[in-house]
């Protein structure tokens, strides 16, 4: 059965703690990763746009400044809107797919609540996309939702799946992605790759949340890392290279040394003081 989550949400971003009464100690992955700047401004200016000019209460509102005001400032929110619709809708699919693994297992499952409430949002689709991948690809997992711990580097997070599959231990990382004009699900960003060399990199495993018990990580060695985009129309699944894990690794590593000089300089007295002309010295 899946273990309790040691995340918190703090100042300093999403932190893990060693047990469910202990203190947060440590960055999660995305965390980490999320030091990286990434200019969001296009895309939050056409989500706005997309919806101003689909509004069917556009029409009406010519002429009218201040409907028209109320109209833009409702688009300003699209982007955040979307985004936040976006993450709902990523955890309602992962949860599908943790049950599915868990009944695998033969572990206690809420497999049927989990595909109902797709269904209500009207999301059965990936549901049954994520079925046909996993009978395809003939999974045998291993576990679900586990939680890592690296000491050296100093981060933790949970991983979506370890898994069998054609005869390797697969680290797998879900990632629900919208569909592109063809019809085919979208991409994955180069992100998931440090994601999953983070993961791999770990080196203990959570037994026992509540007791804050941990053991090595089994899963260090000779094992593919697989990123997997879920679509409405089709799940992708994508190996990180492993030439490049190296690379991805030392970014992520550089990225662990940025969140921590943040939060030193976040913790600092004010670095800028004002100060005032200099004294005259004439009589």
């Amino acid at each position: 059965m899946t273990q309790p989550q040691l995340a918190h949400q703090t100042n300093a971003g999403r932190m893990y703690s060693r047990s469910l009464s202990g203190l947060p100690a440590v960055p999660s992955i995305t965390t980490v990763i999320g030091q990286q700047h990434m200019d969001l401004s296009g895309w939050a200016c056409h989500m706005a746009t997309t919806q101003l000019i689909t509004d069917t209460r556009l029409a009406e509102s010519v002429g009218s400044p201040a409907k028209l005001k109320t109209l833009a400032r409702q688009s300003n929110d699209a982007a955040v809107r979307y985004r936040d619709d976006a993450a709902a809708r990523g955890d309602r699919v992962h949860n599908y797919a943790e049950q599915v693994a868990l009944r695998a297992l033969g572990e206690p499952h809420a497999l049927a609540e989990a595909r109902e409430v797709l269904a209500e949002h009207h999301e059965s689709r990936f549901a049954d996309r994520f079925d046909e991948w996993w009978e395809n690809f003939q999974i045998k997992p291993l576990a679900a939702e586990i939680t890592v711990w690296n000491h050296t580097v100093g981060y933790a997070g949970t991983l979506d799946l370890v898994a069998e599959i054609g005869g390797r231990v697969c680290l797998i990382d879900y990632k629900t992605r919208g569909t592109d004009r063809s019809g085919r699900v979208k991409g994955l960003s180069p992100n998931v790759v440090m994601q999953l060399a983070a993961g791999y990199k770990a080196e203990e495993s959570l037994v026992d949340a509540e007791a804050g018990t941990w053991e090595e990580w089994a899963y260090g060695e000779d094992v593919m890392l697989l990123g997997v985009a879920v679509g409405e129309t089709e799940v992708a699944a994508y190996q990180a290279n492993p030439q490049s894990l190296p690379q991805h690794w030392q970014k992520f590593w550089a990225l662990r040394q940025v969140w921590e000089y943040q939060q030193a300089v976040d913790s600092a007295p004010n670095p800028l003081q004002p100060i005032g002309p200099p004294v005259s010295l004439s009589q």
